[in-house]
Parts: C-alpha cells; structure tokens; sequence
C-alpha cells in the first residue's frame, strides 16, 4: 500500500479526545488509555494477534480512532507491527524519541513498562498541540538501511578476526601461522561480501531520484562520505525529522552538554548518553578528513590548536559545523561551495 501521500501536520487541541501511550518490548507491549482524568492500562503480545486485539479494545470500549492520539515510543523494529497496524487503520499516531519525553517531563520516580505507558500518554495529551504525525519511512530507505545493518556486521567482524592472530603470533609464531592461513581465506570472502554489498547499496541509491539527490547534497560537503550521507538521511527521513540543525547536532552527539552548580562547572562538558552514537563516530572520521582536505576547516583547527584548545574538542567542534553544512546544503538544494579566496 502506497502511504506517501501521509504528511506531518500539526494538530489542533480540540481534535482528541483519547490519549493512548504506548511502551513496546520485544514480547510484548503496554498501553495506557486517558480520557480526562481517568487512566486505564493494559497489556498485548507483541505480533499480529495483539496488534488486532488492541484495535478491538479501542472499539470495543467505544474509542473512535478519529477522536484519538496514540503516542509510541521509538525503539527499533520492535514497534513495526504496530506501525504496520495502525498505519492500515488510519490510526493518528506519533513515534516519538525517548530524549524528547524524558525532557518534557522530567525525571519520574519509578520504571515499569506499564509506568511507562503511562507517562507516554501524559506526554503525548501535555504536547499534542506541537506534535506532528508519523509518516512512513520510503521503501528504499528500509531496504538501504537493512543492507547497511549488515554490512556494518560484516566490517565489525571482519576488524575483530584479525585480533587474534596477531597477539598470538607474538607468543606462538607457529600455532599463530596456522590461524592466520584459515583467517585470510575468510577475510578474503568478507572482503568479496562486502564490496558486493556496497555494490547494491550503491545501485539503490542511483535508482531513486531523490535519494541520489539528497546524497549527492550531503557528500558534496568535504569529509561526508557515502556511507555517512545516507545515515543522515535514513535517522532523519529525507531531513524532516528535526526542527532546526542545532537539535539535529545534539541528536548526532556533537553538540556538549555543561553540568553545573550555580556559576561553577562541576564537570567538562560532554553529550548526551542517548545521543546517536553510529553518527558520533561517523562523524569523527568525516571530521579527520575535513581537517586534512578543507582548507577552512583545516584553518580552524590549526589556529585552535596554537590557542591551546583540547584537539578533541576542536574535533567536535568540526563535526558540528559539518552537521550544519550538511543540513544547509539538503535545504538550499544546492552543493555546498568552498570559499574561494
């Protein structure tokens, strides 16, 4: 079913009735129902039978789907039955990021899945007036990040089984000569894998028009690669899924956090836990190439550095600035110019 016509909006107080939250685990997950001042709990198995059984719940307590907001919390592919389900119903829903309700409402005392339902329904009936609907992540996108998924396995993998040998070639050349003859045969295959795969990942970009366009956008910035342009764009589903570039830096961990005590700081600036850490490190290595390749950024990191500043932070420092770049280039529509002196 083609559900591209499905666009964000913003939604008006007067529209719900119901607040639903929605906490989902792996076997199973917990709603909490408001109406008014009355909440109400209940949990469902995580699959096809539960999905039904809670859209005949909503029906069956006289919930008009139309009247109510249903509030998930993002985690992964253990929510994508119920996406699924409501998306087929016509269901108006968020999937919101844990940070953004954590933020909203504070620290709460206590964790349960059924507390935590809870406390996505206070979210969602406390910020329904500023939320904006779920729109489905594109086909190609899924299939492109579930190619991704694997690969990155297959790197990790490839990286870690060449650990081995060669501490134990120290201690024992000759069982370690043995070791490394099977590894090098199947680094050879994972190298095979590998290019193969990127291969295809490659050719799917170049079949989307948008896709290509977007990731020729985002790599026409010195120092983003590939792989990084598309990360940009899945997280963020074709750069709609942030308000402005700032709140998409703190989401890719670039963006430091100051933990202070009346005018003191207590300890040295550093992200969030839940920041993006795939994209943190993607962008450490697009920032040690844009310090070797961009002559502005080069500029900038050599002139902090004669000031003394950390290089770490002059480090992250870039990585900001290639997050913004990158959001000004997708916005503008237009590759990104160097200066010209």
């Amino acid at each position: 079913m083609d559900l591209s016509f499905l666009n964000f909006f913003i939604m008006e107080k007067s529209d719900f009735k119901y607040f639903v939250g929605v906490d989902i685990s792996k076997k199973s997950f917990d709603i909490a129902i408001i109406e008014g001042d009355d909440t109400d709990s209940f949990v469902f198995d995580n699959s096809q039978k539960g999905t039904r059984a809670f859209i005949r719940l909503l029906k069956n307590r006289g919930i008009p789907l139309e009247s109510t907001l249903i509030c998930l919390e993002h985690t992964g592919i253990y929510g994508r039955l119920l996406i699924a389900r409501l998306l087929e119903k016509q269901a108006n829903f968020c999937v919101e990021m844990s940070l953004r309700i954590i933020r909203s409402l504070g620290i709460q005392c206590g964790k349960n899945d059924r507390l935590d339902a809870i406390r996505i329904a206070r979210y969602a009936a406390k910020n329904h007036n500023e939320m904006e609907l779920y729109r489905p992540v594109p086909e190609i996108l899924e299939k492109v990040n579930a190619l991704l998924k694997v690969r990155d396995q297959l790197v990790r993998f490839r990286a870690d089984l060449g650990k081995h040998p060669n501490e134990l070639k120290n201690f024992d050349p000759e069982l370690g000569k043995l070791v490394q003859r099977h590894i090098k045969k199947t680094t050879k295959c994972l190298n095979d894998e590998i290019y193969r795969m990127e291969g295809e990942i490659e050719a799917l970009v170049l079949s989307d028009e948008r896709l290509n366009t977007t990731v020729r956008l985002a790599t026409s910035v010195t120092g983003i690669g590939l792989f990084t342009a598309l990360y940009f764009t899945i997280y963020t589903n074709f750069f709609t899924k942030y308000e402005n570039p700032k709140q998409l830096a703190c989401y890719c961990g670039v963006v430091p956090f100051e933990h202070t005590s009346g005018s003191s700081i207590q300890k040295r600036s550093r992200v969030h836990h839940m920041a993006n850490k795939l994209m943190k490190k993607q962008l450490h290595m697009c920032a040690l190439a844009a310090v070797r390749h961009d002559p502005d950024l080069k500029a900038y990191y050599e002139r902090k550095a004669e000031e003394g500043k950390n290089k770490m932070l002059i480090l992250n420092n870039v990585r900001n600035k290639l997050v913004l770049r990158v959001c000004a280039v997708v916005k503008r529509q237009r590759p990104y110019q160097k200066n010209v002196a």
